[in-house]
């Protein structure tokens, strides 16, 4: 398969498009032994989020890596903050700026083209099949866009990013009304630092989905990866951080079943 996926019963659809690690082995063959690493995927999110299961929430995680094609990227690879600098559809480097692909073999047009049948078109077309499931059944429904990031890369924004980095594409893909919910419960906490559509607005599947007129709402949460995990390699799981954030994610996504179904 090339996706994980689990149909819940909840108005509610758990995305996890960076958690990927796979890389067929042709494409392997042409990448620069950096790749080894998977240095910038969303790592542990599936466990993290483990109790979204244990909701009822329908929960759809990657199998390939970003690597190979990035599944937040419009199929056109437009530059979804126009002037700053991001990864694209078939990334050739890292975050670190380290070069992808050996010397000349990097991706052409036709090959993405092929990337995008193969790798990216499954996934999108399993969040819309669910999306329209549910919708059938419960008329709304939240996307919950899940992310994880390294709290320092430079590259993409200065300093330490701030703990939850919520987007809802400076409030066109979901509701004021829950977006108002998701605020006033993190406000209501002081452990962690937030914001919301600063450095990250929201991604191709926020942007794209997210559609309040047609019942579809739709947040990305981008977290800084210390608050659960090592952001050295080989980046260990942190249970014992994990445990501590966990609480206000399950508050925030029940939160939104709530908003949702009232």
């Amino acid at each position: 398969m090339d996706f994980r996926f689990e149909a819940g019963k909840l108005p509610l659809l758990v995305s996890m498009p960076h958690v990927g690690t796979d890389i067929p082995d042709d494409v392997a063959a042409s990448l620069m032994p950096c790749a080894a690493a998977r240095a910038d995927t969303d790592w542990h999110l599936t466990g993290l989020y483990g109790f979204a299961r244990e909701m009822g929430a329908s929960v759809l995680s990657a199998r390939w890596s970003r690597y190979l094609i990035d599944l937040n990227r419009p199929p056109e690879n437009t530059n979804l903050y126009p002037g700053q600098d991001t990864t694209g559809l078939c990334p050739v480097d890292t975050f670190g700026r380290e070069r992808l692909y050996r010397e000349g073999m990097e991706p052409d047009e036709a090959e993405v083209r092929r990337r995008l049948e193969l790798y990216w078109r499954p996934y999108h077309n399993q969040l819309r099949a669910e999306l329209d499931r549910l919708l059938a059944l419960h008329g709304k429904v939240v996307l919950w866009d899940a992310h994880s990031i390294a709290s320092t890369v430079p590259r993409f924004f200065e300093g330490r990013l701030p703990d939850l980095n919520f987007g809802t594409a400076d409030g066109k893909s979901c509701s004021q009304g829950l977006e108002g919910a998701m605020i006033k419960l993190v406000d209501s906490q002081d452990q962690f630092s937030f914001v919301f559509n600063g450095r990250f607005k929201g991604g191709h599947i926020t942007r794209f989905y997210g559609n309040p007129a047609g019942g579809v709402h739709a947040i990305q949460l981008e977290m800084a990866q210390c608050l659960y995990m090592n952001e050295a390699a080989p980046f260990e799981y942190r249970p014992d951080l994990a445990g501590q954030i966990q609480p206000l994610l399950r508050e925030l996504l029940g939160a939104a079943v709530e908003w949702v179904r009232a």
